[in-house]
């Protein structure tokens, strides 16, 4: 029994027939969560020592880096029965959506510093960490998560070539079928 199989067997019922029925979307969020940690923890450590004065080139830094962790996580288990087109065009649309996230995570972070200066010496430290944490970890995130689930479900894994990956799933699962034999 899977770890999903056994948090879902301890899900009522109702609830159950939900999560199910959106498993894609519950596993997504699950690596969102995953990546999430990573992109805010480098960013802090980033923002509060070598880059201080660069918060923006800090974020990107630590989206470059989940990002990363993300393609592997969403290709091997998010999205593992979708897509199937070859590896490299799969990772490059991958990256180039991600990239296209990037600038929409990073967006609110630059207008919440540059354009409505809630930065040092104009706001408190306090209000600045506030602003950046709100506009950058919550803001930011929430827009490209939106951006990147659809544009990922639509180009990066599309259902329509899943019959591929899910083939070659059971396949690997079974030799007989791998050989053509079942």
């Amino acid at each position: 029994m899977t770890v999903v199989d056994s948090v879902l067997a301890r899900v009522p019922e109702p609830l159950r027939a939900v999560l199910i029925k959106h498993r894609e979307l519950l596993k997504f969020a699950v690596v969102g969560g995953t990546t999430f940690v990573i992109d805010n923890g480098i960013w802090y450590v980033l923002k509060l020592s070598v880059l201080e004065d660069k918060p923006v080139t800090a974020k990107i830094i630590a989206i470059i880096i989940a990002t990363i962790v993300s393609y592997v996580l969403n290709r091997e288990w998010s999205f593992r029965t979708r897509g199937g087109r070859e590896r490299h065009h799969e990772a490059a649309l991958f990256f180039l959506i991600s990239g296209i996230g990037v600038a929409i995570n990073s967006a609110p972070l630059y207008i919440s510093r540059y354009w409505l200066m809630l930065e040092e010496p104009h706001v408190s430290r306090f209000v600045q960490e506030v602003a950046d944490f709100a506009s950058g970890a919550i803001i930011g995130m929430l827009l490209a998560m939106f951006f990147r689930f659809w544009a990922f479900r639509r180009w990066v894994f599309p259902d329509e070539l899943g019959s591929r990956r899910r083939g070659s799933a059971r396949a690997a699962d079974d030799p007989a079928e791998e050989l053509g034999h079942s």
